[in-house]
């Protein structure tokens, strides 16, 4: 019987201890691993998480704010969910002691900026969620350190300026997301260290001008949405640059200027070989007007005639124009000729020339 109770009391006593390891209204499973949190109520981080907690589910809280000390302690924890918590501030290395955190989720938050540090300590970081939120610009130190990110959700915020060097080191990225924001340009060496992209997503943004080298580093890029923009026009280099074995683009939502310079652009990009453009069909003329709202898969061969026949159409009547110039010049050259000749043949003249003549010899003497 002693025997039993020693047994019993340590048994017992591991259960209570674990139970109290975990915060209060918050449930713990799987030896207090998983620690759910969710819509709570709470304000700030809870504490009393339990140190080999690897998931940390705080969604839907009324957090605003993540300090510096906020995270102390767990060091095992590789899924922290912080969507819809209210968060306006990230404060300095909030982050940094969650050195083998793997998924991070700040969708659906209050935050304008990312701190200096952000990334501080988070090397083993793969998937970062930062949709939903109020970001405006992201600068050249803002990610740098997250060399192991593989995932990348920027969408739905209101990013304007993406500063060349935003994603140097972001070495291993396979899918970035920067849909939904106000981008207008993408620049030469933004994504000169992707060479591993996959996936792009620029579609619902303000851009109107896709610079020439762009793109020219993406080596295994298969899809980029480009939907929903500005673009009134392309050039055929720099899809040319885009070495990859096969791309999928989606273009249509702009407001294309149909021409015959924008027909020979698509031409190129559908024939060659690994580039192709999905919805080719629902591509729409925005301009001129009288081919505005027609697809321009029907309006190719078309607007090439139309336009052929303008400009055959204007250098006829230049030719003509040339020609009858021409003609006119020669048809009074031989009148001032054939009067010259006349005048040469009148006896009167010849008389007058003679007369001259004499006179001049005349004198010499």
């Amino acid at each position: 019987m002693n025997m039993l109770c020693i047994v019993f009391l340590p048994i017992t006593f591991l259960i209570v201890g674990s139970s109290k390891l975990c915060p209060h209204q918050c449930s713990c499973y799987d030896a207090s691993e998983l620690v759910d949190c969710r819509s709570r109520g709470f304000t700030h981080i809870p504490h009393s998480i339990p140190h080999g907690t690897w998931l940390l589910d705080l969604s839907g809280n009324k957090l605003s704010e993540l300090r510096s000390t906020s995270f102390t302690g767990i060091w095992a924890l590789r899924v922290l969910l912080l969507s819809q918590s209210n968060m306006q501030v990230v404060h300095s290395k909030a982050l940094s002691s969650l050195t083998f955190l793997e998924k991070l989720d700040l969708a659906y938050n209050e935050l304008r900026v990312i701190p200096p540090d952000f990334c501080q300590g988070l090397t083993t970081l793969k998937d970062l969620k930062l949709s939903h939120n109020a970001l405006e610009r992201l600068e050249s130190h803002s990610l740098e350190d997250l060399e192991s990110l593989e995932r990348l959700d920027l969408s739905h915020n209101h990013i304007q300026v993406v500063e060349v060097g935003a994603f140097r080191g972001l070495t291993m990225l396979r899918h970035l997301n920067l849909a939904w924001n106000q981008l207008t340009v993408l620049q030469g060496g933004l994504l000169t260290m992707q060479q591993s992209l996959g996936v792009l997503y620029l579609n619902h943004n303000n851009i109107s001008k896709i610079e020439t080298e762009a793109l020219a580093p993406l080596q295994t890029l298969s899809i980029l949405n480009l939907e929903a923009n500005q673009l009134r026009s392309l050039k055929f280099k720099t899809f040319l640059n885009l070495q990859t074995p096969s791309t999928h683009l989606q273009m249509s939502e702009n407001p294309w200027t149909c021409d015959c310079e924008l027909h020979r652009v698509f031409t190129k990009i559908l024939h060659v070989r690994h580039l192709h453009v999905d919805d080719y069909m629902n591509i729409t003329c925005h301009s001129p007007l009288l081919v505005a709202g027609a697809s321009l898969g029907l309006m190719h061969s078309q607007l090439c005639i139309a336009e052929t026949a303008t400009v055959l159409i204007i250098t006829g009547t230049v030719m003509v124009t040339v020609v009858g110039a021409l003609v006119m010049a020669e048809r009074k050259r031989k009148k001032q000729k054939m009067n010259l000749e006349k005048q040469g043949n009148d006896p009167i003249s010849f008389i007058t020339r003679f007369s001259f003549l004499a006179i001049v010899f005349g004198l010499q003497n």
